[in-house]
């Protein structure tokens, strides 16, 4: 089997080009389950006078669709190492397609949640193929900043999507917002049909050449060697049981955390506490998100320096700083918006130097099954978040809920990063010995 390169050569301007057509489409794969949750989170407080049911209970529509894609990433990543990159990601989104125009007739909430439910296991191979193909491609820093690149495609999407939601929804109702959706995943599903290179390294076919000049750089596909599916799925086992890939991988399911439990109650703290109008709330939620995209692109310049562990560690340490600050603003009873925005906003910014550090350190090892690898980073990182965005609901779904369980989330991805910085230097230490 051909090596793959670690990084592009320098010399080849098309190869850049190339490689950054290959983030964008990767980028607007896994964007859509993103899309799916932010075009329609103005529409929520709706949703809940519609169906006639409560805000808490509204909030399950965003849960059922972490949940469905963490079940869906489950099921897409060994399938992909089985079958190559490709398929997986053509059935899901077609699946989405489906699930999508379901929602917009849905005839009441239980309806509406089961639908929104198989959205997310459709939109979930999207995430899960994307950090494969990295994998396949890539390691280390060059990894880490790839990565990075990857979270800047899917947040700009989100950022207006809450605004253009908005707008719809002010307009039509929440029905027509979710038809939108559909549409958005029949024009996804056409570009990974025709632009979507197979990366999988044990595939033994070359890529065609117009794909390559299209999306990346000729590399070898998999030719498929009797692998069987269950195979794949055993794969989960080694991974289950390596202690420090399980830390790692919980991490960007607890910065996660943060995120779902501020996007949760997001619509009733700034519309309901504060008085914000929709437009207004849509404007506030993309300023809000740049602090993630931002971030992400702060550790794209920082990782090739200062490398993944020191910016995993630095990004935790100042997350669990801006989650204690922010649950004092809370607890002071503080009703300027200000106040409260500011170290929301830092808190998320710190977020874009956890979240791809703690993937590409538990990718890393393994190439060999990165499509189960990523599913269940991606699994842990969307059922995490979806279980607590019910948490968060359950507690009250308000300001102070939402600190509670940030703080609790940037504590707990503290004392896990800690540990494999602990391990990491014990068999540093053993390896010189």
């Amino acid at each position: 089997m051909t090596a793959l390169p670690t990084s592009p050569p320098k010399t080849s301007s098309s190869r850049s080009t190339s490689t950054f057509g290959l983030v964008l489409l990767l980028g607007v794969m896994a964007a859509l389950g993103a899309v799916t949750i932010d075009l329609y989170l103005p529409s929520l407080p709706e949703v809940a006078a519609d169906l006639g049911t409560t805000a808490a209970n509204a909030q399950l529509t965003i849960t059922g669709v972490l949940v469905g894609s963490a079940l869906g990433q489950l099921i897409s990543g060994p399938l992909s190492d089985a079958y190559g990159r490709r398929k997986p990601a053509v059935v899901g989104f077609g699946v989405y397609v489906v699930a999508a125009l379901l929602c917009a007739v849905a005839p009441d909430l239980p309806s509406l949640v089961a639908a929104r439910f198989l959205s997310g296991m459709g939109a979930a191979a999207g995430s899960v193929v994307g950090m494969a193909i990295i994998r396949d491609l890539f390691t280390g820093p060059r990894a880490a900043r790839l990565m990075s690149r990857l979270i800047l495609v899917i947040g700009v999407a989100p950022l207006f999507a809450p605004t253009i939601g908005g707008a719809i929804a002010e307009r039509t109702g929440w029905r027509p917002v979710l038809a939108i959706l559909a549409g958005v995943g029949v024009l996804v599903l056409l570009a990974v049909w025709r632009k979507l290179p197979e990366t999988r390294p044990e595939l033994a076919a070359e890529v065609p050449a117009q794909a390559s000049r299209a999306t990346g750089p000729a590399v070898p596909v998999t030719r498929r060697r009797g692998g069987r599916v269950l195979r794949s799925f055993s794969g989960y086992g080694a991974l289950v049981r390596d202690r420090r890939f399980m830390a790692l991988a919980v991490v960007p399911g607890l910065a996660m955390s943060v995120v779902m439990s501020y996007v949760a109650t997001s619509p009733f703290v700034f519309q309901e506490e504060f008085g914000l109008s929709t437009t207004q709330f849509a404007v506030l939620f993309a300023v809000m998100g740049v602090a993630l995209v931002g971030g992400s692109q702060v550790n794209a310049a920082l990782v090739q320096r200062f490398g993944s562990p020191a910016l995993l560690r630095v990004g935790v340490t100042a997350a669990l700083v801006l989650s204690l600050v922010l649950g004092a603003v809370v607890l002071s009873g503080a009703e300027q918006l200000l106040a409260f925005v500011v170290p929301l906003w830092l808190l998320l910014l710190t977020l874009g130097l956890i979240m791809p550090n703690a993937v590409t350190m538990a990718l890393e090892p393994y190439g060999a099954s990165a499509g189960a690898a990523a599913a269940l980073v991606t699994a842990l990182q969307s059922g995490v978040g979806g279980l607590v965005g019910v948490l968060t609901g359950v507690l009250g779904g308000d300001e102070h809920a939402m600190a509670l369980v940030i703080a609790v989330a940037t504590a707990l991805a503290l004392v896990l990063t800690t540990a494999v910085a602990v391990a990491d230097r014990r068999a540093a230490a053993l390896r010189t010995a």
